[in-house]
């Protein structure tokens, strides 16, 4: 089979795109042929050794959507997506034309959701899902997502409007307003340097009384979010800047009864995952959930490239494409 693989770290020249033997299944696992699979930014992070778990030889790529073509013979032909923890980090990721996962960790797919759509779900929504459960959204509950127009922001918007709370969306520049509003949130846009300091009057335009979440996920914006919360509100967080390092008013956060909750999806393993993303499948297929749009399709053997791009600054959804022989 054809497989990205790295044998060190530190740099991206170390990847390569070269024919790789097809995974040997034990008794508890099922081979997947991939159909899509997502790029990641912390894909990218594990081949620069950015993270202290991945183990080399390794082949990245932590989501997918597939069909199982080994395992159970009730299995087989099963379309399915998935994501985790050990996925290109401990064990062969997705970033190839077969991929074995464990029982476990069978997910079908949606049928209302192509492979690409499917494959680009696994890290944004996971991310998303556990932040909204860990800051309480529920029915009612006022929620402003900084960095909309991403992948985990718009996963965001999606299931908190999926929960029935109030939701608005904040997306860098205009181009985003419209169709955020298009599917029930209200909408406002920030840019540049000024927005750091605006945020909290661009919020509170929406919500007088804060909100009860703010979800930074664009890690630039944690001093601000802390202005803008409502009394007894939570700042989910899932990146920070540069070294980390963030000056918050700590005075600001304790007197407004105000938390900062950390999220981090390499906290889940595939079983996990599999776990939420059997509970969302049954929303996509009611439409209660829209599919991820925009998605820019590559071949897998141009895979190379297009981390070297977004190490390079490339925004958008990108998955990659096997072209099975």
């Amino acid at each position: 089979m054809k497989a990205l693989r790295f044998n060190q770290t530190g740099d991206l020249n170390h990847l390569e795109f070269v024919e790789f033997t097809k995974p040997t299944l034990n008794d508890d696992e099922v081979l997947v042929q991939i159909k899509a699979a997502r790029l990641n930014r912390n894909d990218l992070s594990n081949v620069m050794g950015r993270l202290p778990y991945t183990t080399t030889p390794r082949t990245p790529g932590r989501d997918y959507a597939g069909i199982v073509v080994e395992g159970p013979s009730e299995l087989i032909g099963l379309e399915v997506w998935g994501s985790g923890k050990e996925n290109g980090f401990i064990k062969d990721g997705s970033h190839a034309e077969f991929m074995k996962i464990h029982r476990n960790a069978v997910s079908p797919k949606p049928q209302s959701l192509t492979f690409p759509q499917a494959g680009n779900c696994g890290t944004p929504y996971i991310t998303a899902w556990h932040a909204l459960q860990s800051c309480a959204v529920s029915q009612g509950t006022s929620i402003a997502v900084i960095g909309a127009n991403g992948a985990v922001g718009n996963a965001a918007m999606e299931l908190a409007l999926q929960r029935q709370a109030q939701v608005l969306g904040l997306a860098r520049g205009n181009a985003h307003l419209e169709s955020m509003q298009a599917r029930g949130a209200q909408a406002d846009s920030f840019d540049g340097e000024q927005a750091l300091q605006d945020l909290p009057k661009t919020i509170r335009k929406h919500f007088p009384k804060g909100p009860d979440v703010i979800f930074d996920t664009t890690g630039l914006f944690l001093t601000a979010s802390i202005a803008s919360i409502g009394q007894f509100g939570r700042v989910a967080v899932i990146v920070a800047p540069g070294d980390g390092q963030v000056s918050i008013s700590v005075r600001d956060l304790y007197r407004n009864g105000a938390s900062i909750v950390g999220v981090n999806s390499l906290l889940y393993s595939a079983q996990d995952c599999a776990g939420v993303l059997t509970q969302l499948a049954s929303d996509f297929e009611a439409g209660l959930i829209k599919p991820p749009r925009n998605i820019v399709e590559h071949e897998l053997s141009r895979a190379k490239d297009v981390y070297m791009s977004l190490q390079k600054g490339l925004s958008g959804m990108h998955v990659f494409i096997p072209h099975h022989g």
